[in-house]
């Protein structure tokens, strides 16, 4: 007499918890035992881990975790701007809010798939919002964990404003490294970028691959909708895939910058990198009931493994 497989049930392998402020967090787990943890403190992923256990996901050791200030790693949602670029606060002010669970979501995409793991998390601007950006959106996140251990955000904003605006938006991902002198980005060859370090000065990328040996801060505008980040020394790759979002943002502190930041360790920038899905160099502008989506996937492999950028 055959036995049945088991069923991959996606509700029992989510799990809610509190961090010490007493906030939720999500926990996202799939059959290998990798895992995702997503707080609803700007719906920022906390923790992504591959099934041996090891956290693929930079946090500083000096990360302030008490709101209203973001947590100094993960991932936090840049939204309706991106760094000083405007006149809100820094990266928009989504990041340190609190969102809530949306138990009755809206078919976002084919994620029913057997394994899957996921969470929709929902934040609507409120009235304390619209005193300094007078318009009203809503903002839908779906964090899912793939069978492979794959970590997949997709955003869906919606306007539900009387007129149009526009904004940017971006996912600030902060990647572990085992050495930053190690790293090489590929995928963003010949490819513009404003230099931050420049006054937003236009360059083009020169070389077949990006390293790094001091202080960098670039928008790679209008890049490949796929990017490698290989670690050398650990000897692995993270795979970047990304949908609605034209643009990559490049940052790595170095030494200088990062003793200035007070939430941020001294020689922390050894073992970071930020490589970050955006929406920047063109504003996206949303007339009343229109919507705008956007996805990042990111995958982990042997840096053997081959792949076609």
């Amino acid at each position: 007499m055959g036995h049945s497989a088991p069923v991959w049930d996606c509700r029992a392998a989510t799990e809610i918890t509190q961090d010490w402020n007493g906030i939720d967090q999500v926990v996202l787990r799939n059959p290998k035992g990798a895992s995702a943890r997503i707080s609803l403190h700007g719906g920022q992923v906390c923790s992504w881990r591959n099934e041996q256990g090891e956290e693929l996901l930079f946090t500083s050791s000096k990360a302030i975790f008490k709101a209203p200030k973001a947590m100094r790693g993960g991932i936090p949602i840049c939204f309706p701007q991106f760094g000083s670029c405007g006149s809100l606060e820094q990266h928009g002010f989504v990041k340190n809010k609190i969102w809530t669970i949306d138990d009755n979501p809206p078919p976002m995409c084919s994620d029913d798939i057997e394994g899957v793991s996921f969470v929709d998390l929902l934040y609507r601007s409120s009235e304390e919002d619209l005193k300094f950006w007078p318009y009203s959106f809503e903002l839908r996140l779906r964090a899912s964990l793939l069978p492979d251990g794959d970590l997949v955000l997709r955003s869906r904003i919606r306007n539900v404003n009387g007129k149009p605006f526009g904004f940017s938006f971006a996912y600030h991902t902060h990647l572990v490294v085992s050495d930053i002198s190690e790293v090489r980005i590929e995928g963003l060859e010949t490819v513009d970028f404003l230099d931050n370090l420049c006054q937003k000065e236009r360059f083009t990328e020169q070389g077949d691959a990006i390293t790094f040996e001091s202080e960098v801060d670039r928008v790679y505008v209008s890049t490949p909708n796929l990017i490698a980040v290989l670690d050398h020394e650990r000897k692995r790759t993270y795979v970047i895939r990304k949908e609605g979002l034209p643009d990559v943002v490049v940052w790595n502190p170095w030494e200088k910058k990062s003793k200035a930041m007070v939430d941020f360790g001294d020689e922390e920038y050894k073992q970071m990198l930020c490589v970050n899905g955006a929406a920047l160099e063109r504003p996206i502008t949303l007339r009343p009931g229109e919507e705008w989506t956007g996805k990042l996937q990111l995958t982990v492999v042997p840096s053997s493994f081959s792949f076609d950028l």
